[in-house]
């Protein structure tokens, strides 16, 4: 970054319900998007970014139908990915072999895109932008990277975005001032949603 900088606020969603075949969204996930669109109808945002995946496409393109004018971009970073793998010894010894045991099934060229996405993620969306104006960016994506980027913006150890979970739409909002710590200002806000379309996809017992 060179010369002046802005404030740069980014919201986070993770897509709306899929349906079991992660084929596209269920009734209940297109109605999920279509709130968010509407909560999202006074933010001031410069673009909408989405992954790849179905899913996350309907969504955007769900949201982007409430708002006026703002343009939908497909972005592998905003894809669906592990992003960081930890080592044994870095995670707390009484969940270590759970933890370790959900991540086992990665292949090793699975890790690597991870890894290598998550770098790009994390330069792309977050800290402050050049210029003098602010920025607002929604970034339509799946469960692990908005964990990633929570964590990131808590400076908490790499292998803590496990255990961060982000219901289907729900909205998470950081941000990013010139020489400030990041501001979590939202997470996981699901105030947009009725009682009924909240923790999608979640067990009974998870729901709160």
């Amino acid at each position: 970054m060179t010369g002046t900088a802005a404030t740069r606020h980014l919201y986070l969603a993770r897509h709306g319900e899929a349906l079991p075949d992660e084929s596209g969204l269920t009734e209940r996930g297109r109605r999920q998007a279509a709130l968010l669109g509407e909560r999202l109808r006074g933010v001031p945002l410069t673009a909408v970014h989405h992954g790849p995946l179905t899913r996350a496409a309907q969504t955007a393109q769900l949201i982007g139908k409430q708002l006026d004018g703002v343009p939908l971009h497909v972005s592998e970073e905003a894809g669906d990915y592990v992003p960081y793998v930890p080592r044994g010894e870095e995670l707390p010894p009484d969940s270590a072999d759970r933890l370790l045991g959900f991540l086992e099934q990665l292949t090793a060229e699975e890790i690597a895109r991870g890894q290598e996405l998550t770098r790009a993620a994390t330069a792309r969306f977050t800290g402050p932008v050049d210029g003098d104006e602010p920025r607002h960016e929604l970034v339509v994506t799946h469960a692990f990277l908005a964990a990633w980027l929570v964590r990131d913006a808590l400076d908490a150890p790499p292998w803590r975005w496990m255990g961060l979970n982000h219901a289907n739409a729900a909205l998470t909002v950081i941000r990013y001032s010139p020489a400030r710590p990041a501001a979590l200002m939202a997470v996981n806000d699901m105030g947009h949603l009725p009682p009924e379309l909240h923790w999608t996809g979640f067990p009974p017992d998870w729901r709160v």
